[in-house]
Order: C-alpha cells, then structure tokens, then sequence
C-alpha cells in the first residue's frame, strides 16, 4: 500500500511522546493538577524529564515560581478525569475536590502527589534555560513511588482530537541488549 500525505500539525498521531500524564504543583498555598502530554526522558542519572507546559496554562507560572511540581502516571481507568482536568482552568475549579482526587503529601518537594495514579515522580527544576523561548522544563525527578502491581499498567497516548490510546502488548527482546537496565 502506497503511504499518502499526513498533516503535519497532526503528526503527534504517531509519534506521541509517551503516556498522558497528570502534572501537580503548588504555590502561594494553591494546588493545582494539569493534563500533560509532551515529555521526553532526558537522562537516566540524574534522572531527568523534559516537559514542555504552555505559558498559558495556570501551572506554567505556579512551576515556574516554585521550582518543583509532581508527574503523576494515570492509568487507563482515570481517562474520564485525565480528559476532564486537561479541559477545565485551576483558576476556577479545585481540581482535586472536583474531580475526587486525594492530595498525598509528596516527600521531598511541596506539590501534593495524586494518590489515585499508579506511580508518582517528584520534581524539582533542574534547568530552565529553554523556559523562556520553548515553554520546556528540565526536572531532575528527587523521589519516585510506584504501586508493586501491576508492573505494568495500562496508560493512556493522546493522539489529539480528544482521541485516546492505551498501550498495547509487551514485548521483550532483551537478548539483542548488550546492557540491560
């Protein structure tokens, strides 16, 4: 079959980042929750993850002041309110009384991490140097909690238009790696 032409403003369709994930952060006494999907794993150690938040969004500010934020992985199960926290303003909606979600005090920084999701990765601002032109956040991830089972959840890929996908099979192919990890 012979490949057609795609739109690029639609090429996150196939080459998403990774799993949608919830961004919790706090400042001046407000907590708040985003819906994000443009992460990148920059380096394993430290380890450190490239977020791109857009300068419009109230947590855009609330980072950038604080230094620090919780990545919060959903799984499949919370697409309803992964969707619905990614289409409401913090400004006027407690996002965690509105969407029944349990603040957990995190452990090394002030966001709370979000109780309900899988796995939480707390962060602090590791380099900001691209903030100012591409909106993107380098954090360092300073404390990690991850639920034993499963090992690996279903998450959900946000292909844009409000479409969702979850992840599909595992595949191991470990005997091709010279370094596993």
């Amino acid at each position: 079959m012979k490949k057609q032409p795609w739109p690029l403003d639609d090429v996150r369709h196939w080459l998403e980042p990774g799993p949608v994930v919830l961004i919790s952060s706090y400042w001046q006494g407000k907590s708040n929750i985003m819906t994000l999907g443009w992460h990148t794993i920059l380096e394993f150690s430290p380890s450190l993850v490239g977020c791109m938040i857009s300068a419009g969004n109230l947590s855009f500010e609330r980072i950038r002041r604080s230094g620090e934020c919780v990545i919060n992985l959903p799984d499949a199960s919370m697409a309803d309110v992964v969707a619905q926290i990614g289409n409401c303003s913090g400004a006027q909606t407690d996002k965690f009384a509105t969407f029944g979600l349990t603040a957990e005090k995190s452990h090394q920084v002030s966001a709370p991490s979000i109780a309900e999701c899988h796995a939480n990765f707390e962060c602090r601002l590791y380099d900001d140097a691209m903030v100012e032109r591409y909106n993107f956040f380098i954090f360092e991830v300073v404390a990690a909690r991850v639920k034993p089972q499963p090992v690996w959840p279903q998450t959900l890929h946000y292909t844009g238009g409000g479409v969702f996908r979850t992840d599909g099979d595992r595949l191991d192919r470990q005997k091709w790696f010279t370094r596993v990890s």
